[in-house]
């Protein structure tokens, strides 16, 4: 009996932990169609070493500190963050910023957000009469140079 029991609460638990982690995320059906691979891959990615809250409530909003604290996180050996990951996690975290400066007040409110799929994901309407200006994600960065021997 003490064993069921202790099954029983370590299930509870788990179960638990397991909830807790899916709201400490984004709820993806509030992003558009085309952005959520692309959190479904940095959700999967980066919970792995860290809480998403770490990236999500970071404060980083421009695509060149993501590029190089996305880099930073490929080369922990238990990421699992391929070369070809960064694309789709940079892509997420592009959309994200851009929303995030607009809930910040960091955008004028006229500005639109229009996802496109596939690449860029993210195009940037400055007013409804003109042309969009694409804004594409960042690149991954380039591998280091071998270092030179004597």
């Amino acid at each position: 009996m003490k064993l069921l029991a202790a099954i029983s609460l370590a299930a509870g638990v788990v179960a638990l932990s397991c909830a807790s982690w899916v709201r400490e995320g984004l709820d993806p059906t509030t992003m558009p169609e085309a952005v959520r691979p692309d959190y479904a891959l940095f959700a999967q990615r980066c919970s792995k070493c860290h809480s998403l809250a770490r990236p999500l409530t970071s404060g980083i909003d421009e695509d060149s500190y993501w590029v190089s604290y996305v880099a930073r996180m490929r080369r922990q050996p238990a990421s699992g963050i391929s070369e070809e990951d960064t694309v789709g996690i940079l892509r997420f975290l592009h959309y994200f910023s851009i929303e995030e400066k607009r809930k910040h007040g960091k955008l004028p409110p006229e500005v639109a957000v229009e996802v496109r799929s596939p690449a860029p994901v993210v195009v940037v309407l400055p007013s409804a009469s003109a042309a969009p200006a694409l804004a594409p994600p960042p690149s991954p960065p380039s591998p280091p140079a071998p270092p030179k021997g004597p």
